[in-house]
Protein backbone atom coordinates (compact mmCIF):
# COMPACT_ATOMS: atom_id res chain seq x y z
CA UNK A 1 0.00 0.00 0.00
CA UNK A 2 2.86 2.37 0.91
CA UNK A 3 4.61 1.59 -2.37
CA UNK A 4 1.44 2.24 -4.31
CA UNK A 5 0.93 5.62 -2.62
CA UNK A 6 4.57 6.62 -3.21
CA UNK A 7 4.25 5.58 -6.81
CA UNK A 8 1.16 7.73 -7.18
CA UNK A 9 2.90 10.71 -5.62
CA UNK A 10 6.16 10.43 -7.55
CA UNK A 11 5.17 8.93 -10.85
CA UNK A 12 2.74 9.96 -13.59
CA UNK A 13 -0.91 9.08 -13.14
CA UNK A 14 -1.88 5.92 -14.99
CA UNK A 15 -4.37 6.03 -17.85
CA UNK A 16 -6.81 3.97 -15.80
CA UNK A 17 -6.64 6.25 -12.78
CA UNK A 18 -6.96 9.35 -14.99
CA UNK A 19 -10.12 7.85 -16.47
CA UNK A 20 -11.54 7.16 -13.04
CA UNK A 21 -10.45 10.64 -11.88
CA UNK A 22 -12.31 12.33 -14.72
CA UNK A 23 -15.47 10.47 -13.77
CA UNK A 24 -15.41 11.22 -10.04
CA UNK A 25 -17.22 14.19 -8.57
CA UNK A 26 -14.46 14.79 -6.02
CA UNK A 27 -12.33 17.78 -6.81
CA UNK A 28 -8.82 18.93 -5.96
CA UNK A 29 -8.08 19.25 -2.26
CA UNK A 30 -4.97 21.44 -2.41
CA UNK A 31 -3.30 23.84 -4.76
CA UNK A 32 -1.30 20.90 -6.16
CA UNK A 33 -4.56 19.61 -7.67
CA UNK A 34 -4.55 16.28 -5.79
CA UNK A 35 -7.83 14.35 -5.73
CA UNK A 36 -8.55 10.99 -4.19
CA UNK A 37 -9.66 7.95 -6.19
CA UNK A 38 -10.20 4.63 -4.40
CA UNK A 39 -8.26 5.93 -1.42
CA UNK A 40 -5.22 6.83 -3.53
CA UNK A 41 -4.04 10.31 -4.56
CA UNK A 42 -4.43 11.12 -8.25
CA UNK A 43 -3.03 14.24 -9.91
CA UNK A 44 -5.16 16.30 -12.30
CA UNK A 45 -3.59 17.38 -15.58
CA UNK A 46 -1.49 20.55 -15.29
CA UNK A 47 -3.66 23.64 -14.81
CA UNK A 48 -2.92 26.59 -17.08
CA UNK A 49 -3.42 30.07 -15.66
CA UNK A 50 -5.46 31.20 -18.65
CA UNK A 51 -8.02 28.51 -17.83
CA UNK A 52 -8.20 29.76 -14.26
CA UNK A 53 -8.71 33.34 -15.42
CA UNK A 54 -11.47 32.37 -17.82
CA UNK A 55 -13.33 30.86 -14.87
CA UNK A 56 -12.99 34.06 -12.85
CA UNK A 57 -16.07 36.23 -13.36
CA UNK A 58 -15.96 39.59 -11.55
CA UNK A 59 -19.34 40.77 -12.81
CA UNK A 60 -19.87 44.27 -14.16
CA UNK A 61 -18.88 47.55 -12.54
CA UNK A 62 -22.14 49.03 -13.87
CA UNK A 63 -25.12 47.88 -11.80
CA UNK A 64 -27.53 47.96 -14.75
CA UNK A 65 -25.51 45.23 -16.51
CA UNK A 66 -24.62 43.05 -13.51
CA UNK A 67 -26.93 40.04 -13.44
CA UNK A 68 -25.24 38.54 -10.35
CA UNK A 69 -25.33 41.68 -8.23
CA UNK A 70 -27.74 40.31 -5.64
CA UNK A 71 -25.43 37.38 -4.78
CA UNK A 72 -22.41 39.42 -3.72
CA UNK A 73 -24.04 42.69 -2.67
CA UNK A 74 -22.68 44.05 0.62
CA UNK A 75 -25.44 45.18 3.01
CA UNK A 76 -23.88 48.36 4.36
CA UNK A 77 -25.13 50.77 7.02
CA UNK A 78 -26.64 52.88 4.23
CA UNK A 79 -28.74 49.91 3.09
CA UNK A 80 -29.88 49.29 6.66
CA UNK A 81 -30.74 52.97 7.17
CA UNK A 82 -32.86 52.86 4.04
CA UNK A 83 -34.72 49.73 5.12
CA UNK A 84 -35.40 51.26 8.56
CA UNK A 85 -36.70 54.45 6.92
CA UNK A 86 -33.98 56.53 8.54
CA UNK A 87 -32.94 58.22 5.30
CA UNK A 88 -34.65 59.69 2.26
CA UNK A 89 -31.71 61.17 0.35
CA UNK A 90 -28.92 58.74 -0.54
CA UNK A 91 -25.85 60.70 -1.65
CA UNK A 92 -22.57 59.45 -3.00
CA UNK A 93 -19.83 60.09 -5.51
CA UNK A 94 -20.01 58.68 -9.03
CA UNK A 95 -19.38 54.94 -9.06
CA UNK A 96 -20.01 54.39 -5.33
CA UNK A 97 -22.98 52.08 -5.87
CA UNK A 98 -26.16 54.16 -5.70
CA UNK A 99 -27.87 52.29 -8.53
CA UNK A 100 -26.66 48.94 -7.17
CA UNK A 101 -28.18 49.84 -3.82
CA UNK A 102 -31.51 50.65 -5.43
CA UNK A 103 -31.59 47.47 -7.52
CA UNK A 104 -30.95 45.18 -4.56
CA UNK A 105 -33.33 47.15 -2.33
CA UNK A 106 -36.07 46.87 -4.96
CA UNK A 107 -35.56 43.10 -5.12
CA UNK A 108 -35.48 42.53 -1.35
CA UNK A 109 -37.86 45.07 0.20
CA UNK A 110 -40.92 42.80 0.05
CA UNK A 111 -39.19 40.31 2.38
CA UNK A 112 -38.15 42.95 4.95
CA UNK A 113 -40.54 42.88 7.94
CA UNK A 114 -40.07 46.59 8.71
CA UNK A 115 -41.43 47.46 5.26
CA UNK A 116 -44.71 45.60 5.53
CA UNK A 117 -47.33 47.74 3.77
CA UNK A 118 -44.69 49.67 1.80
CA UNK A 119 -44.56 49.49 -1.99
CA UNK A 120 -41.43 50.70 -3.78
CA UNK A 121 -42.11 52.37 -7.13
CA UNK A 122 -39.29 53.20 -9.54
CA UNK A 123 -39.84 56.81 -10.53
CA UNK A 124 -37.27 56.58 -13.31
CA UNK A 125 -36.43 54.26 -16.20
CA UNK A 126 -33.56 51.86 -15.51
CA UNK A 127 -32.32 51.68 -19.11
CA UNK A 128 -32.07 54.04 -22.05
CA UNK A 129 -31.95 57.81 -21.91
CA UNK A 130 -33.32 59.13 -18.59
CA UNK A 131 -36.97 59.98 -19.09
CA UNK A 132 -36.50 63.29 -17.27
CA UNK A 133 -34.44 64.54 -20.21
CA UNK A 134 -37.74 65.15 -21.98
CA UNK A 135 -38.43 68.17 -19.80
CA UNK A 136 -35.63 69.93 -21.68
CA UNK A 137 -37.82 69.92 -24.80
CA UNK A 138 -40.30 72.41 -23.32
CA UNK A 139 -39.85 76.12 -22.73
CA UNK A 140 -37.69 77.13 -19.77
CA UNK A 141 -39.70 77.82 -16.64
CA UNK A 142 -39.05 79.39 -13.26
CA UNK A 143 -38.47 77.10 -10.29
CA UNK A 144 -42.15 77.30 -9.31
CA UNK A 145 -43.16 75.82 -12.67
CA UNK A 146 -40.94 72.79 -12.13
CA UNK A 147 -42.51 72.29 -8.69
CA UNK A 148 -45.86 71.83 -10.44
CA UNK A 149 -44.30 69.40 -12.92
CA UNK A 150 -42.81 67.26 -10.13
CA UNK A 151 -45.98 67.23 -8.03
CA UNK A 152 -48.15 66.43 -11.03
CA UNK A 153 -45.73 63.63 -11.93
CA UNK A 154 -45.84 61.97 -8.51
CA UNK A 155 -49.61 62.37 -8.36
CA UNK A 156 -49.96 60.68 -11.75
CA UNK A 157 -47.30 57.99 -11.20
CA UNK A 158 -48.55 56.78 -7.84
CA UNK A 159 -52.22 57.44 -8.63
CA UNK A 160 -52.27 55.44 -11.85
CA UNK A 161 -50.23 52.65 -10.26
CA UNK A 162 -52.76 52.39 -7.40
CA UNK A 163 -55.80 52.46 -9.69
CA UNK A 164 -54.37 49.80 -11.99
CA UNK A 165 -53.57 47.67 -8.95
CA UNK A 166 -57.12 47.75 -7.57
CA UNK A 167 -59.32 48.25 -10.62
CA UNK A 168 -62.21 47.40 -10.87
CA UNK A 169 -62.62 47.08 -7.07
CA UNK A 170 -62.03 50.76 -6.28
CA UNK A 171 -62.74 52.29 -2.90
CA UNK A 172 -64.50 55.63 -2.50
CA UNK A 173 -61.18 57.43 -2.25
CA UNK A 174 -59.83 55.65 -5.33
CA UNK A 175 -62.87 56.68 -7.36
CA UNK A 176 -62.26 60.28 -6.31
CA UNK A 177 -58.63 59.89 -7.39
CA UNK A 178 -59.69 58.44 -10.74
CA UNK A 179 -62.02 61.39 -11.33
CA UNK A 180 -59.30 63.88 -10.42
CA UNK A 181 -56.76 62.36 -12.81
CA UNK A 182 -59.37 62.37 -15.57
CA UNK A 183 -60.06 66.07 -14.99
CA UNK A 184 -56.42 67.12 -15.28
CA UNK A 185 -55.71 64.81 -18.22
CA UNK A 186 -53.28 62.55 -16.35
CA UNK A 187 -55.19 59.27 -16.23
CA UNK A 188 -53.20 56.52 -17.94
CA UNK A 189 -53.54 52.77 -18.28
CA UNK A 190 -49.76 52.49 -18.63
CA UNK A 191 -48.33 53.28 -15.20
CA UNK A 192 -44.63 53.03 -16.13
CA UNK A 193 -42.43 56.00 -15.25
CA UNK A 194 -41.52 56.55 -18.89
CA UNK A 195 -45.13 56.69 -20.10
CA UNK A 196 -46.36 58.82 -17.21
CA UNK A 197 -43.61 61.43 -17.49
CA UNK A 198 -43.82 61.55 -21.28
CA UNK A 199 -47.57 62.15 -21.08
CA UNK A 200 -47.01 64.90 -18.51
CA UNK A 201 -44.35 66.67 -20.60
CA UNK A 202 -46.64 66.53 -23.62
CA UNK A 203 -49.42 68.06 -21.52
CA UNK A 204 -47.18 70.80 -20.08
CA UNK A 205 -45.92 71.68 -23.54
CA UNK A 206 -49.53 72.18 -24.67
CA UNK A 207 -50.34 74.18 -21.57
CA UNK A 208 -47.56 76.54 -22.59
CA UNK A 209 -48.09 76.40 -26.36
CA UNK A 210 -51.69 75.52 -27.27
CA UNK A 211 -52.84 75.47 -30.88
CA UNK A 212 -55.27 78.31 -30.30
CA UNK A 213 -53.65 81.74 -30.60
CA UNK A 214 -54.06 83.90 -27.52
CA UNK A 215 -54.90 80.94 -25.25
CA UNK A 216 -52.06 80.01 -22.91
CA UNK A 217 -51.70 78.50 -19.46
CA UNK A 218 -49.07 79.63 -17.01
CA UNK A 219 -47.50 76.76 -15.14
CA UNK A 220 -47.30 78.05 -11.58
CA UNK A 221 -46.76 76.55 -8.17
CA UNK A 222 -50.42 77.01 -7.29
CA UNK A 223 -51.83 73.85 -8.81
CA UNK A 224 -52.54 71.71 -11.84
CA UNK A 225 -54.68 73.20 -14.65
CA UNK A 226 -57.99 71.48 -15.28
CA UNK A 227 -58.55 70.38 -18.85
CA UNK A 228 -62.14 70.85 -20.00
CA UNK A 229 -63.58 67.64 -21.52
CA UNK A 230 -64.22 69.37 -24.87
CA UNK A 231 -60.69 70.75 -25.20
CA UNK A 232 -58.80 69.28 -28.14
CA UNK A 233 -55.30 70.61 -28.79
CA UNK A 234 -55.00 68.66 -32.02
CA UNK A 235 -57.74 70.47 -33.97
CA UNK A 236 -57.71 73.83 -35.67
CA UNK A 237 -60.59 75.24 -33.60
CA UNK A 238 -60.05 74.24 -29.98
CA UNK A 239 -62.56 75.33 -27.40
CA UNK A 240 -61.60 77.69 -24.61
CA UNK A 241 -59.83 75.81 -21.80
CA UNK A 242 -61.08 76.08 -18.26
CA UNK A 243 -59.08 78.60 -16.16
CA UNK A 244 -59.51 76.44 -13.05
CA UNK A 245 -56.66 74.73 -11.28
CA UNK A 246 -56.67 72.01 -8.68
CA UNK A 247 -54.47 72.98 -5.77
CA UNK A 248 -51.59 70.62 -5.12
CA UNK A 249 -52.67 70.22 -1.52
CA UNK A 250 -56.10 69.03 -2.63
CA UNK A 251 -54.77 66.66 -5.29
CA UNK A 252 -52.10 65.11 -3.07
CA UNK A 253 -54.62 64.86 -0.23
CA UNK A 254 -56.90 62.79 -2.46
CA UNK A 255 -53.99 60.49 -3.34
CA UNK A 256 -52.94 60.16 0.30
CA UNK A 257 -56.51 59.25 1.28
CA UNK A 258 -56.75 56.57 -1.42
CA UNK A 259 -53.46 55.03 -0.25
CA UNK A 260 -54.68 55.12 3.32
CA UNK A 261 -57.82 53.18 2.37
CA UNK A 262 -55.57 50.58 0.73
CA UNK A 263 -53.34 50.53 3.83
CA UNK A 264 -50.32 51.17 1.61
CA UNK A 265 -47.42 53.60 1.66
CA UNK A 266 -45.75 54.40 -1.66
CA UNK A 267 -42.01 55.01 -1.75
CA UNK A 268 -41.10 56.63 -5.05
CA UNK A 269 -37.40 56.23 -5.83
CA UNK A 270 -35.56 58.56 -8.20
CA UNK A 271 -32.09 57.81 -9.54
CA UNK A 272 -29.98 58.87 -12.56
CA UNK A 273 -30.66 62.52 -11.77
CA UNK A 274 -27.10 63.43 -12.75
CA UNK A 275 -27.85 62.22 -16.29
CA UNK A 276 -31.31 63.75 -16.58
CA UNK A 277 -30.35 67.34 -17.37
CA UNK A 278 -26.69 66.95 -18.33
CA UNK A 279 -25.72 69.70 -20.70
CA UNK A 280 -28.66 71.90 -19.68
CA UNK A 281 -27.38 73.79 -16.61
CA UNK A 282 -30.06 76.48 -16.85
CA UNK A 283 -32.71 73.78 -16.52
CA UNK A 284 -30.84 71.41 -14.23
CA UNK A 285 -30.51 73.69 -11.21
CA UNK A 286 -34.08 75.07 -11.04
CA UNK A 287 -35.56 71.65 -11.85
CA UNK A 288 -33.60 69.89 -9.10
CA UNK A 289 -34.13 72.69 -6.58
CA UNK A 290 -37.83 72.29 -7.32
CA UNK A 291 -37.48 68.55 -6.68
CA UNK A 292 -36.01 69.21 -3.24
CA UNK A 293 -38.83 71.64 -2.47
CA UNK A 294 -41.33 69.03 -3.62
CA UNK A 295 -39.66 66.47 -1.35
CA UNK A 296 -40.13 68.78 1.64
CA UNK A 297 -43.76 69.51 0.74
CA UNK A 298 -44.58 65.80 0.43
CA UNK A 299 -43.49 65.19 4.03
CA UNK A 300 -46.98 66.45 4.94
CA UNK A 301 -48.46 63.33 3.29
CA UNK A 302 -47.38 60.25 5.27
CA UNK A 303 -48.49 57.80 2.59
CA UNK A 304 -46.32 59.37 -0.15
CA UNK A 305 -42.56 59.30 0.31
CA UNK A 306 -39.69 60.25 -1.97
CA UNK A 307 -36.34 58.47 -1.88
CA UNK A 308 -33.73 60.40 -3.88
CA UNK A 309 -30.40 58.91 -5.01
CA UNK A 310 -28.14 61.79 -5.93
CA UNK A 311 -24.47 62.47 -6.63
CA UNK A 312 -22.66 64.60 -4.06
CA UNK A 313 -21.39 67.12 -6.60
CA UNK A 314 -24.88 67.56 -8.01
CA UNK A 315 -26.35 68.05 -4.54
CA UNK A 316 -23.76 70.73 -3.78
CA UNK A 317 -24.55 72.48 -7.05
CA UNK A 318 -28.29 72.50 -6.34
CA UNK A 319 -28.00 74.02 -2.85
CA UNK A 320 -25.28 76.50 -3.81
CA UNK A 321 -26.25 80.00 -2.75
CA UNK A 322 -28.57 78.73 -0.02
CA UNK A 323 -31.68 76.63 0.25
CA UNK A 324 -34.62 77.18 2.59
CA UNK A 325 -35.01 74.41 5.19
CA UNK A 326 -31.73 72.78 4.20
CA UNK A 327 -31.40 71.46 7.75
CA UNK A 328 -34.60 69.46 7.20
CA UNK A 329 -33.09 67.97 4.05
CA UNK A 330 -29.77 67.14 5.70
CA UNK A 331 -31.55 65.51 8.63
CA UNK A 332 -32.79 62.78 6.25
CA UNK A 333 -29.63 62.55 4.13
CA UNK A 334 -27.00 59.81 4.33
CA UNK A 335 -23.81 59.39 2.33
CA UNK A 336 -22.38 56.22 0.84
CA UNK A 337 -18.87 55.74 2.21
CA UNK A 338 -16.49 52.94 1.32
CA UNK A 339 -13.61 52.02 3.62
CA UNK A 340 -10.69 50.03 2.20
CA UNK A 341 -11.84 46.95 4.13
CA UNK A 342 -15.27 47.27 2.49
CA UNK A 343 -13.69 47.41 -0.96
CA UNK A 344 -11.55 44.34 -0.28
CA UNK A 345 -14.62 42.44 0.92
CA UNK A 346 -16.61 43.55 -2.15
CA UNK A 347 -13.88 42.27 -4.48
CA UNK A 348 -13.55 38.96 -2.61
CA UNK A 349 -17.32 38.39 -2.64
CA UNK A 350 -17.21 38.63 -6.41
CA UNK A 351 -14.30 36.20 -6.59
CA UNK A 352 -16.10 33.73 -4.31
CA UNK A 353 -19.06 33.80 -6.66
CA UNK A 354 -16.78 31.98 -9.16
CA UNK A 355 -16.88 28.62 -7.41
CA UNK A 356 -15.02 26.76 -10.17
CA UNK A 357 -12.14 29.25 -10.04
CA UNK A 358 -11.80 28.86 -6.26
CA UNK A 359 -11.89 25.09 -6.50
CA UNK A 360 -9.30 24.83 -9.25
CA UNK A 361 -7.01 27.37 -7.62
CA UNK A 362 -7.36 25.72 -4.21
CA UNK A 363 -8.44 29.02 -2.64
CA UNK A 364 -11.75 28.05 -1.08
CA UNK A 365 -12.01 29.05 2.57
CA UNK A 366 -9.28 31.70 2.46
CA UNK A 367 -9.67 35.03 4.25
CA UNK A 368 -10.18 38.19 2.18
CA UNK A 369 -6.53 39.18 2.51
CA UNK A 370 -5.19 35.72 1.68
CA UNK A 371 -7.52 35.46 -1.29
CA UNK A 372 -6.30 38.78 -2.70
CA UNK A 373 -2.66 37.86 -2.02
CA UNK A 374 -3.18 34.52 -3.78
CA UNK A 375 -4.28 36.25 -6.99
CA UNK A 376 -1.88 39.21 -7.11
CA UNK A 377 1.85 39.69 -6.53
CA UNK A 378 3.04 41.10 -3.21
CA UNK A 379 4.10 44.36 -4.91
CA UNK A 380 3.54 46.03 -8.25
CA UNK A 381 6.83 47.91 -8.02
CA UNK A 382 9.59 45.99 -6.29
CA UNK A 383 11.51 47.60 -3.44
CA UNK A 384 11.75 47.78 0.34
CA UNK A 385 10.02 51.18 0.43
CA UNK A 386 7.45 50.33 -2.19
CA UNK A 387 3.81 49.73 -1.16
CA UNK A 388 1.96 46.45 -1.26
CA UNK A 389 -0.20 45.75 -4.30
CA UNK A 390 -3.41 46.54 -2.40
CA UNK A 391 -2.05 49.89 -1.17
CA UNK A 392 -0.78 50.66 -4.69
CA UNK A 393 -4.24 50.01 -6.15
CA UNK A 394 -6.03 52.04 -3.46
CA UNK A 395 -3.80 55.05 -4.17
CA UNK A 396 -4.58 54.92 -7.89
CA UNK A 397 -8.34 54.42 -7.98
CA UNK A 398 -8.99 57.61 -6.00
CA UNK A 399 -10.92 60.36 -7.74
CA UNK A 400 -10.27 64.09 -7.47
CA UNK A 401 -12.01 64.24 -4.09
CA UNK A 402 -9.97 61.41 -2.62
CA UNK A 403 -12.91 58.99 -2.89
CA UNK A 404 -12.21 55.37 -3.84
CA UNK A 405 -15.26 54.29 -5.89
CA UNK A 406 -15.94 50.55 -6.12
CA UNK A 407 -16.51 50.98 -9.87
CA UNK A 408 -12.89 52.05 -10.36
CA UNK A 409 -11.62 49.04 -8.39
CA UNK A 410 -13.68 46.53 -10.36
CA UNK A 411 -12.80 48.19 -13.68
CA UNK A 412 -9.08 48.15 -12.87
CA UNK A 413 -9.02 44.49 -11.85
CA UNK A 414 -11.20 43.47 -14.81
CA UNK A 415 -8.79 45.22 -17.19
CA UNK A 416 -5.84 43.58 -15.44
CA UNK A 417 -7.48 40.21 -15.97
CA UNK A 418 -7.99 40.96 -19.68
CA UNK A 419 -4.38 42.06 -20.03
CA UNK A 420 -3.14 38.91 -18.27
CA UNK A 421 -5.22 36.70 -20.56
CA UNK A 422 -3.57 38.30 -23.58
CA UNK A 423 -0.18 37.70 -21.97
CA UNK A 424 -1.06 34.04 -21.30
CA UNK A 425 -2.08 33.59 -24.94
CA UNK A 426 1.42 34.71 -25.94
CA UNK A 427 3.34 32.89 -23.20
CA UNK A 428 1.22 30.29 -21.38
CA UNK A 429 2.12 29.55 -17.75
CA UNK A 430 1.35 26.52 -15.64
CA UNK A 431 -0.21 27.31 -12.31
CA UNK A 432 1.81 26.44 -9.22
CA UNK A 433 1.51 27.38 -5.61
CA UNK A 434 2.69 30.88 -4.60
CA UNK A 435 2.59 32.06 -8.21
CA UNK A 436 0.56 35.28 -8.80
CA UNK A 437 -2.26 34.65 -11.24
CA UNK A 438 -2.30 38.29 -12.37
CA UNK A 439 1.18 39.77 -12.76
CA UNK A 440 2.44 43.27 -12.01
CA UNK A 441 2.82 44.23 -15.68
CA UNK A 442 -0.86 43.48 -16.30
CA UNK A 443 -1.87 45.70 -13.40
CA UNK A 444 0.21 48.58 -14.78
CA UNK A 445 -1.28 48.17 -18.26
CA UNK A 446 -4.76 48.07 -16.73
CA UNK A 447 -4.15 51.35 -14.93
CA UNK A 448 -3.10 53.04 -18.19
CA UNK A 449 -6.22 51.71 -19.94
CA UNK A 450 -8.49 52.81 -17.09
CA UNK A 451 -6.93 56.29 -17.04
CA UNK A 452 -7.44 56.66 -20.78
CA UNK A 453 -11.05 55.53 -20.41
CA UNK A 454 -11.80 58.02 -17.62
CA UNK A 455 -10.23 60.90 -19.55
CA UNK A 456 -12.29 60.00 -22.62
CA UNK A 457 -15.52 59.89 -20.59
CA UNK A 458 -14.87 63.34 -19.13
CA UNK A 459 -13.92 64.77 -22.52
CA UNK A 460 -17.05 63.43 -24.22
CA UNK A 461 -19.25 64.73 -21.37
CA UNK A 462 -17.68 68.20 -21.64
CA UNK A 463 -18.09 68.25 -25.41
CA UNK A 464 -21.74 67.22 -25.08
CA UNK A 465 -22.36 69.87 -22.44
CA UNK A 466 -20.78 72.56 -24.62
CA UNK A 467 -22.86 71.48 -27.62
CA UNK A 468 -26.11 71.46 -25.68
CA UNK A 469 -25.23 74.67 -23.89
CA UNK A 470 -25.19 76.45 -27.23
CA UNK A 471 -28.66 75.12 -27.99
CA UNK A 472 -30.38 75.99 -24.71
CA UNK A 473 -28.57 79.24 -24.00
CA UNK A 474 -30.72 81.54 -26.18
CA UNK A 475 -33.94 79.99 -24.83
CA UNK A 476 -33.04 80.59 -21.20
CA UNK A 477 -31.38 83.95 -21.80
CA UNK A 478 -34.56 85.32 -23.35
CA UNK A 479 -36.71 84.22 -20.41
CA UNK A 480 -36.89 87.02 -17.88
CA UNK A 481 -39.88 86.66 -15.51
CA UNK A 482 -41.42 90.01 -14.63
CA UNK A 483 -43.24 88.85 -11.52
CA UNK A 484 -42.16 86.87 -8.44
CA UNK A 485 -44.06 83.93 -9.84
Amino acid sequence: MVQLMLSARLGPTSVDSRSRCSQTTLRCLTRNHVCMVGGLPCYDPIMEIKKLLRNLDLGSSVAEFDTSLDRYFVETEVFRALTRDKADIIAGEKGTGKTALFRVFKQRYAAIPELDGVEVIAGFNLAGNPVFQRVTSIDCMPEAGYVTVWKAYFLSLVGNWLLELYEPDLTKGMRALDSLLQRVGLRSKDDSAESIFSKLVYLVDHWLRPKSAGVKFTVTEGGIPVIAPTLDFGRSEPTEPSPDVIAHEEALGVLNKALEEAELTAWVVLDRLDEAFQGFPNIEVPALRALLRTYLDLLAYPRIRLKLFVRNDLFRKVIQGGFVNLTHVNARKIEIVWEEEDLLNLFCRRVRDSAEFLEEAGMAGLTDKDLFDGIFPAQVDQGVRKPTTWTWIMARIRDGNGIKPPRNLIDLIAKAKESQLRSEDRNPREYTQNMPIIEADSIRRALRALSDQRVLVVRVANDEQSRRGCEVGPCCALYRPRSPQ
